[in-house]
């Protein structure tokens, strides 16, 4: 979409004050903010252009213009300046990121807490394996007629083992049955890839009318999704209500039920290499119950097979390069932390649309 200098100027100066004053913007008051030495009916007519291209609406019956989220994109991805931090700003993040983060077990939570305290937003935090573990090789052993173990060899290089106790006589020939089609066909797979068919096929071949291929199968899933566990955290959900988008306590509670289910937060996207940030404004997002809000998130590195992502929920009128500036510092900060070094920089790398 092609704007002249002076609509993106004007653009630029309805979404910043829009941010700021959270009221519907006229042309009048424009006319000192842009800096363009033009009449206010000039102006209007722009606005009236940006409107016709779908970067501003009419709120109900208002004289004033809001973005649209078209007009909030191309502010994120054309129009907003990158901003550095003051030095307040970075000196209070590593003070907290040496002292207090250090100081507690939960670091995943008080990520959160820091987000949302330096934000005023809700956020959110959670790690989660950055691979999805299987199970490499099976080994049975047999202890009598009534009991084996199970040992299962994983991906990350654990071992875990269970006691199998029988209420019915199983044979070392079947033992070693079971234990070849364990390993012919139950390895190399996640969680999720180990269906109700397979397991029913396996026991079809085994011949297994005792449940054998149950017991076996119900412990490698269980250890699978012990392996796949992560922590999340939701913090400062007061905020929300302090936004004039979020009056209606029922559509901010619906924000936040859905920011309390972990599975959900999984599925929001994130951005792709560390210390950046990803912004998603309104209909993006996928989810109904963010339709109307804009989320910002930031990912940063936990360990050698662990990431964390951090993020923030607001109103799509967010002030974006504060947000996104300081969630990229955090999550840079974070790995730095979580990696060994506590030196930390005084600016922040770029941020990705």
């Amino acid at each position: 979409m092609e704007l002249s200098d002076r609509k993106k100027q004007i653009l630029r100066a309805v979404v910043e004050r829009y941010i700021a004053t959270a009221e519907p913007v006229g042309s009048k008051s424009l006319v000192d903010a842009c800096d363009l030495k033009v009449s206010s009916a000039t102006i209007r007519n722009e606005m009236s252009a940006l409107e016709t291209m779908g970067l501003l609406e009419h709120p109900h019956t208002s004289a004033g213009r809001i973005p649209t989220t078209l007009g909030y994109r191309l502010y994120v991805n054309e129009l907003m300046e990158r901003q550095r931090l003051s030095i307040e700003d970075t000196e209070l993040i590593n003070s907290m990121l040496r002292n207090k983060v250090q100081q507690l077990d939960r670091i995943i939570s008080e990520a959160g807490r820091l987000t949302s305290q330096l934000t005023n937003y809700p956020a959110y935090a959670l790690t989660a394996k950055i691979h999805e573990c299987t199970i490499e090789r099976f080994a049975i052993i047999p202890i009598d007629i009534h009991a084996f173990i199970i040992v299962a060899m994983l991906s990350d290089d654990t071992v875990k083992n269970k006691l199998i106790r029988l209420h019915f006589e199983v044979s070392s020939d079947m033992l070693n049955k079971l234990n070849a089609i364990l390993n012919a066909r139950f390895t190399g797979l996640t969680e999720a890839q180990i269906t109700s068919d397979l397991i029913l096929s396996a026991e079809r071949s085994l011949g297994d009318t005792l449940g054998l291929i149950s017991i076996a199968v119900g412990f490698a899933i269980e250890i699978l999704l012990a392996n796949k566990s992560h922590e999340s955290y939701l913090a400062g959900a007061s905020h929300l209500l302090e936004h004039p988008e979020f009056k209606d306590t029922e559509k901010a509670q619906r924000i936040l039920q859905y920011l309390s289910n972990e599975s959900e937060l999984l599925k929001l996207p994130a951005p792709d290499t560390f210390g950046n940030t990803r912004i998603t404004i309104g209909p993006e997002n996928l989810a109904n119950e963010l339709k109307d809000s804009s989320v910002v998130v930031a990912r940063y590195h936990v360990g050698d097979d662990m990431e964390g992502i951090i993020g923030v929920v607001g109103p799509t009128r967010m002030d974006y390069t504060q947000v996104a500036s300081k969630l990229s510092y955090i999550a840079q900060g974070l790995s730095w932390l979580l990696s060994g070094g506590f030196t930390l920089m005084g600016d922040n790398d770029d941020f990705r649309k």
